[in-house]
């Protein structure tokens, strides 16, 4: 099993970013995805899950309305879209299945 994660992103404030975890290794449609986002000096934190099997989703109240998840079954990829970025949201981002298998974790800075 296998989760890759998109490169580190750069965004001003007020900015949207999308992160991408490609699944591999097992069938994509079988298990949620986690996204979890640690910021500096600070634990984990869920965003909440992703069904890949049918666009399910599951967002955590802090992010509602500013986040959305995508899953594309045909690359077996799953997404994360956070808008209207603020500093707050520097964090490390990742995608983990049952918290078994990690993504090795996106950067995201925000900073004008």
């Amino acid at each position: 099993v296998q989760l890759v994660q998109s490169g580190a992103e750069l965004r001003n404030p007020g900015a949207p970013v999308k992160v991408s975890c490609k699944a591999s290794g097992y069938t994509f449609t079988s298990y949620y995805i986690d996204w979890v986002r640690q910021a500096p000096g600070q634990g984990l934190e869920w965003m909440g899950r992703i069904d890949p099997e049918d666009g399910g989703t599951d967002y955590a109240q802090k992010f509602q309305g500013r986040v959305t998840f995508s899953a594309d079954t045909s690359t077996s990829t799953v997404y994360v879209e956070l808008i209207s970025l603020t500093s707050e949201d520097t964090a490390v981002y990742y995608c983990a299945r049952n918290y078994v298998y990690w993504g090795q974790g996106t950067q995201v800075t925000v900073s004008s």
